[in-house]
């Protein structure tokens, strides 16, 4: 350990200097992923990537923060907070670089793996330091910290659109620098800042202790993830070893082992809810990141007709989810954490079920709705961690976010994408059944497969066409055709069923606290 500096020992300017750099290094991250939300589509069709390419590409800076966040919480004691940071800051700058001078997929999403590692270190150390300074008030301010992802989401889509409006139109190249900005800044805050040991530490808990919150449980699902993802990655980017028939059945079985190695080693089965929150990690980084990584291309159909940027939706959500998490405090007083992850489910499976079908004005109404619903996911799941599981220390608190993010790249990013080529696939099949013929291809998803279109072929079938046959094609299969109106409209709908599954899991778990005399956090002493 390489201090016993306390949360107690700092002033209230060293508190402060210490959570606005920590919450400048997420918005670092936040405005990375407003670059891929806004010109994925731009940098997919200028390396010839298709729809689920994208959403892997998408996915690359999601699933790495898995292994930094929990590697570093299993270290991040001895390490000290500082060290990691400067880490993160190169990481990021070289991810911004690098993706600047990316000519293919493959270089474009090593490059992005770059950002979800520094993301994953940013995560691992801000998570416990908040934690930490403010023991009293844990989900009101891990809240307002994580008001930083959206004010990224904010900044970086409104450099971009700004920066086109006022230049004419700039590279994705260019814009993908923007991160680079933040990222400077919070480096600076940050090395004059005095870090604080984590709760756990202060309060005596043996590191032990810290490993049985997880157990055997948790360390299946992790492990199972990581390899799944890890060797989906291998088995894609080199050609080392021949992807198995059954992957995914494989990698669980693998989960398993691993998570009961680390079981028997730490003699603990794991907290059954503790598992199970981080197993509603799935649908809430779906229903949150996932959502938000195809909303551009979810809501153009939507904006039809309207003289407004599709991205924008993304600043409009954004600005919504940051005024709501800064003022966290005031509607805390009213809910625990779980009846308004409750509520935040009936909010966002509404709002999207509603923007399936909704035009005129009734779009920015049901906009709104799903941008209320996905407000407190994300802050209040870890701000329940951190109350309830507080002998976990850094560990069970970056876990939890952890598989989310692990399970948005995994899961959350590709499966919308899987179903967006679906949904495009089947209207050619419809309406240009020709194209269809000549340019199906069959995708695969975990233990899945759906008919896509490849753009490759689209691209050679129409080159052999008159002008007015391609004429007649793109008005079913472009950007603004029919098959992509369509499209957009399904992954909504197919997109509510996340959500509503949140509302009703969150529901029984709220009413569980009910039961048991109401929702209290459990506090640390030393020992």
């Amino acid at each position: 350990m390489t201090s016993n500096i306390h949360a107690s020992d700092l002033t209230e300017r060293e508190k402060r200097l210490l959570f606005w750099a920590s919450f400048l290094s997420l918005t670092a991250a936040g405005v990375g992923f407003a670059f891929r939300v806004a010109k994925g589509g731009e940098y997919g069709e200028a390396l010839g990537l298709t729809q689920q390419q994208v959403g892997e590409v998408f996915g690359a800076s999601l699933w790495p923060i898995a292994l930094t966040m929990i590697g570093f919480s299993l270290i991040v004691d001895r390490t000290g907070y500082k060290k990691p940071m400067i880490g993160a800051f190169a990481l990021q700058v070289i991810s911004a670089v690098g993706i600047s001078m990316a000519s293919s997929y493959q270089s474009l999403y090593l490059f992005t793996i770059c950002a979800g590692l520094g993301h994953g270190i940013i995560e691992a150390v801000i998570n416990p330091i908040c934690a930490a300074v403010y023991p009293k008030e844990k989900t009101k301010w891990l809240t307002i910290l994580h008001a930083a992802w959206p004010a990224g989401m904010m900044l970086g889509t409104l450099a971009i659109i700004g920066a086109d409006w006022g230049s004419g139109g700039l590279s994705w190249q260019v814009h993908s620098l923007w991160m680079v900005i933040p990222a400077v800044a919070y480096l600076l805050m940050y090395m004059p800042c005095k870090f604080p040991v984590d709760e756990r530490v202060q309060a005596g808990v043996p590191y032990v202790e810290m490993l049985r919150q997880v157990g055997f449980l948790t360390a299946a699902l992790a492990a199972f993830m990581m390899v799944y993802e890890i060797g989906n990655q291998v088995f894609q980017l080199t050609d080392w070893f021949e992807k198995p028939e059954h992957w995914f059945s494989t990698s669980a079985w693998i989960g398993i082992a691993l998570g009961g190695a680390f079981g028997l080693a730490v003699r603990s089965m794991g907290r059954p809810l503790f598992f199970l929150m981080c197993l509603l990690m799935i649908p809430v980084a779906t229903a949150e990141l996932g959502t938000d990584g195809w909303i551009k291309g979810l809501m153009a159909p939507v904006l039809d007709g309207y003289d407004v940027n599709p991205a924008m939706a993304l600043v409009f959500s954004a600005a919504i989810m940051l005024v709501l998490r800064v003022y966290a405090g005031n509607v805390l007083k009213f809910f625990s954490p779980p009846g308004l992850l409750c509520v935040s489910g009936i909010f966002s499976a509404v709002g999207l079920w509603w923007l399936a079908g909704a035009s005129g004005p009734a779009v920015f109404v049901a906009f709104v709705l799903y941008a209320l619903g996905q407000t407190y996911y994300w802050p209040c799941v870890l701000g329940f961690t951190s109350e309830r599981y507080p002998r976990g220390g850094a560990l069970t608190l970056n876990t939890v976010s952890a598989i989310g993010l692990l399970s948005a790249g995994v899961i959350g990013g590709p499966i919308l994408g899987a179903a967006f080529d679906q949904s495009i696939h089947d209207s050619v099949v419809v309406d240009a059944p020709a194209l269809a013929e000549n340019a199906s291809a069959e995708g695969g998803f975990m233990w899945m497969t759906h008919d896509k279109i490849d753009p490759s072929l689209a691209a050679t079938y129409q080159e052999g066409l008159s002008e007015e046959d391609q004429a007649a094609v793109a008005l079913v299969y472009s950007e603004s055709g029919s098959a992509q109106v369509n499209a957009g409209r399904d992954v909504l709908m197919y997109a509510v069923r996340f959500p509503a599954l949140l509302f009703l899991v969150f529901g029984i778990i709220a009413l569980y606290f009910r039961s048991k005399g109401g929702y209290k956090p459990i506090e640390l002493t030393e020992e």
